[in-house]
């Protein structure tokens, strides 16, 4: 089975470019979907929709969530239409199962002023005060998700036009404008960046030792100035990706510009953030209106 498994992450990281995390999470719920038809004696080539129906419903007993079960159903689906063209599967039995359904959930974010004191939570000279500065700054004007933000190089960005170019998900190349005062920061950084690195090192932030910044030490320092800023809402790098996002539609940003510097697919997906302002209203009206 764990072959099976190989086969496939290969296949779709080919196919479709998937990113790192996105092929660990493949491979998690693979691993489960194994273990329960190891537990019932279930062999692969003979499961039926009946089975992954009991398969579900277990998950289900088990306090799987929706959204998990939304996301190992699509794992599913596609694992056995893998196998199916293959031809190692005579039909496939996740044809007509039925997806849970996922109930909306809007995004969390920050006020302007909470950006503006998360800002002014980073204000050390040092190298890595610096660092971290710039990479905020960077995060809340180009709205790059924290693994694209990591991943920069330095030939990545262009400081004289005022650019950035990202490889997102599925390979997908954009460039995105970058504001005056976030390549002001980045300079700065820049400046003291040499003596930080490693030999041969391209990686635009780099940590202590030299090499490319991670996530999670981004993600500590990140939750470090919020909590300094005084900032309570749970913060995370996506926060400001969803800040910038709902900031530019609130300032009158087109939708469609804005899906493009996000970098989704699907106008759908970015289309949340319209809800998302409405919200914003409402809680305004209600907090405001005397009858509200």
């Amino acid at each position: 089975m764990e072959r099976y498994i190989r086969e496939f992450i290969a296949y779709i990281a080919a196919e479709k470019g998937l990113s790192k995390n996105t092929q660990l999470a493949y491979h998690s719920d693979l691993r489960r979907y194994f273990r329960y038809l190891s537990l019932t004696g279930a062999n692969l080539p003979d499961v039926k929709h009946q089975d992954l129906t009991e398969f579900f419903w277990k998950q289900k007993q088990d306090r799987l969530g929706p959204r998990s079960i939304y996301r190992l159903m699509e794992t599913l689906r596609h694992f056995h239409r893998f196998l199916l063209a293959e031809g190692l599967l005579a039909s496939d039995p996740t044809a007509n199962l039925v997806p849970p359904r996922v109930p909306s959930k809007l995004p969390g974010m920050l006020s302007v002023a909470e950006v503006e004191r998360l800002l002014q939570a980073i204000c050390g000279t040092n190298e890595m005060e610096t660092r971290n500065r710039a990479m905020v700054e960077m995060l809340y004007a180009t709205g790059l998700r924290v693994s694209e933000l990591v991943n920069l190089s330095l030939d990545n960005v262009d400081l004289e036009l005022g650019f950035v170019r990202v490889i997102g998900k599925g390979n997908k190349e954009r460039i995105i404008p970058v504001g005056r005062t976030a390549l002001g920061y980045l300079r700065r950084y820049l400046e003291l960046r040499p003596r930080r690195a490693a030999p041969g090192e391209q990686g635009l932030f780099l940590s202590k030792l030299g090499k490319r910044m991670s996530r999670v030490e981004f993600w500590r320092q990140l939750k470090g100035y919020a909590k300094k800023a005084g900032i309570e809402k749970h913060m995370t790098p996506h926060v400001l990706r969803h800040s910038f996002a709902s900031h530019l539609l609130a300032g009158g940003a087109d939708l469609r510009f804005v899906q493009e510097m996000l970098g989704h697919s699907s106008i759908v997906t970015t289309q949340i953030y319209t809800h998302v302002d409405k919200e914003r209203l409402k809680e305004l009206h209600k907090k405001y209106h005397p009858r509200g």
